[in-house]
């Protein structure tokens, strides 16, 4: 009768493969709960199997060629753990600043959120609330949550409305942005609104 006979490290490097997809891919996938649980199983499993090759250990302190087998396959599956939420966070990190640090627009979009992880959602919410507490010491010389990359030529700029985005506040006072208004604002009251999609520049006249 035929048994299921698998491999050490053979679940790790389907986490792997994983991380290089999305790479490839340029997307965060869905976070692979199933396997890393069955891959910390997995490791239980051959931690106390280590232990008891250690334990059968001649005298002469020699240890059984199981050990060595053992403990290389128990690192690997943590190299290649800590590789894959490594990945992650970097995606993480470059999804948040791609939005100009709008946490609000990741989480409450539905196929954002069910990619990721309760853990994944705290990482993100404390990782905010180390941006703004950092953005809050330079708030009066530059706003460091502005994806720019060239330097504008203007403090002030010209947007169109493209998707209606509520009150927003202003070195003008409250403005209500709908959808087909132009606005010339300072550029670094909107930034965050141009990046998210709801306010393109207008170049020309």
């Amino acid at each position: 009768m035929a048994t299921d006979v698998r491999q050490y490290g053979e679940l790790s490097t389907q986490l792997l493969l994983e991380s290089r997809r999305s790479t490839q891919t340029d997307t965060l996938l869905k976070y692979n709960d199933s396997l890393v649980r069955s891959i910390i199983r997995e490791q239980r499993d051959l931690e106390k199997s280590l232990l008891a090759q250690i334990s059968k250990t001649p005298d002469d302190g020699t240890p059984p060629p199981a050990v060595i087998i053992l403990q290389t396959a128990i690192l690997r599956n943590k190299r290649c753990l800590l590789a894959y939420h490594s990945h992650r966070l970097d995606r993480l990190r470059d999804l948040y600043w791609n939005v100009g640090g709008a946490l609000p627009h990741i989480l409450g979009d539905p196929d954002t959120r069910s990619k990721l992880s309760p853990h994944e959602v705290d990482y993100l919410r404390s990782y905010h609330s180390s941006a703004m507490d950092f953005r809050g010491e330079f708030s009066n010389e530059v706003d460091i949550m502005a994806t720019i990359t060239v330097p504008p030529k203007e403090l002030h700029v010209s947007v169109r409305v493209v998707r209606d985005c509520g009150v927003i506040q202003t070195e003008l006072g409250a403005i209500d942005f709908r959808k087909g208004q132009r606005f010339m604002v300072r550029r670094a009251d909107i930034e965050h609104l141009i990046v998210q999609g709801y306010l393109e520049e207008v170049l020309g006249p």
